[in-house]
């Protein structure tokens, strides 16, 4: 079975002037949007191995916000900060099983260029999107690329058919 690689951008979050870039938070569309992108990949029946979140706050809480419904606690891994490329997420893969499904939380460009680096094609990552490839022998195959209202349709949706909610 082959290795997968979710990358999950993070949700909006606050203007560049509101506080340092690292200090970041998400906005309440931030939080909504990393909330569904965590209960429609549930929903989709997505188990993880792991996830590996950059240390930027709007990442990390996106990271935290998604897991919630996910199974699984984010890790904090530094290189997501920024400058994260094909390499490094492969390096990261390394270390997991064989049939491994491994979520990244990061930022663009670098999740856009993972994608191009692996598969060769164009994705515009869309903030609280997501984004699948399936690797084998480090080349990528794109599984699905989700906007952030395709996400909050499969939450929604998801929400509706729960008696609890």
């Amino acid at each position: 079975m082959s290795r997968q690689l979710w990358l999950l951008r993070h949700g909006e979050a606050e203007p560049h002037e509101a506080r340092p870039d690292a200090e970041r938070r998400l906005t309440g569309r931030g939080k909504r949007q990393s909330r569904a992108a965590g209960t429609a990949l549930a929903r989709l029946g997505l188990e993880l191995s792991s996830c590996y979140a950059s240390p930027r706050i709007r990442a990390l809480d996106t990271a935290r916000l998604a897991c919630e419904s996910l199974g699984v606690e984010p890790v904090v891994h530094e290189p997501l900060a920024g400058g994260f490329d094909a390499e490094d997420a492969i390096a990261l893969l390394d270390g997991e099983q064989d049939d491994a499904r491994v979520l990244l939380v990061g930022h663009e460009p670098d999740l856009s260029n993972i994608v191009d680096q692996l598969t060769g094609g164009r994705a515009d990552v869309k903030k609280g999107g997501v984004v699948a490839l399936r690797l084998d022998d480090h080349r990528g195959e794109l599984l699905v690329l989700l906007r952030p209202r395709d996400l909050e349709s499969l939450a929604v949706d998801f929400q509706d058919d729960d008696p609890h909610h």
